[in-house]
């Protein structure tokens, strides 16, 4: 190569070399800009019937995560451990409209789970977990048709008062089933059949009612004891006080029995 070829190249390769490290501070740039989003394993956005979709199932969950696009329409979390959902669990997802929560192992919900999405959520699915008593607040906000069947339900005034503050989910109805009951007798019946003959929350308080009688009545009966006792023990004492006197002289005798006389009186 002569020296003329190479001064004819140098200013070439001067300019690939900048060019290189422009692209190369573009590319860096970007990646700060527009970092890559790390999903929770298992999990994956994706596009059904034109809403955003980001399924999490299967995926050995054993909390919600947190990394979900805030764009999502449709999210998936079911079949997983998730055994509880904590206050604004979903509040950065204000696009939400189907929530699957179906076979986890959720048996409790904070007042508050669900803040955020009471506009456009359509659809809660809690089917298939571990749910015996849930409040009202936890969910009475909601507009979605909410699955319930397939859990432990405890069936008492508690989920007497839910089911008024929920739309459940069509044909779900019959899944809500009690596990357990403030009477027995209801063991093992669909809820709803249960409340279409029995008032739970009326009989939770005539039961209460009655207790507070039955309270009351044992103080009262304690109390007529002590006075009759305590009413026969003075008359005892009298009369034996009496009947001393009577062994006494007559003078000495008198004077006793006035004295006792206006005692007793």
């Amino acid at each position: 190569m002569t020296v003329a070829q190479g001064v004819l190249l140098r200013p070439i390769t001067m300019g690939l070399l900048l060019q290189s490290l422009f692209l190369l501070l573009l590319l860096l740039l970007g990646s700060c800009l527009h970092p890559a989003t790390a999903f929770p394993k298992g999990c994956y956005p994706s596009e059904e019937e034109g809403l955003k979709t980001f399924r999490c199932s299967n995926a050995q969950l054993t909390e919600v995560p947190r990394d979900i696009p805030n764009d999502t329409n449709k999210l998936y979390l079911d079949f997983n451990q998730i055994p509880f959902l904590p206050r604004d669990a979903f509040r950065d997802l204000p696009l939400l409209l189907e929530l699957d929560l179906s076979h986890n192992a959720i048996a409790r919900i904070e007042t508050g789970a669900f803040q955020g999405l009471a506009e456009h959520l359509h659809s809660l699915d809690l089917s298939s977990n571990r749910l015996v008593s849930v409040s009202k607040d936890a969910l009475s906000n909601l507009k979605a048709k909410v699955n319930l069947s397939n859990n432990p339900w405890l069936c008492d005034c508690r989920l007497q008062e839910l089911m008024r503050a929920v739309e459940l989910a069509a044909d779900s109805s019959g899944g809500i089933v009690c596990d357990s009951s403030t009477q027995e007798e209801h063991v093992g019946k669909a809820f709803l059949q249960v409340i279409a003959d029995t008032d739970l929350c009326n009989v939770y308080k005539k039961t209460t009612d009655i207790a507070m009688l039955v309270t009351m009545f044992g103080w009262f009966a304690m109390v007529i004891s002590y006075l009759v006792y305590y009413v026969r023990q003075n008359q005892e004492d009298a009369r034996r006080h009496l009947e001393y006197l009577k062994s006494l002289p007559s003078k000495q005798r008198r004077s006793e029995e006035s004295s006792t006389i206006s005692t007793v009186v």
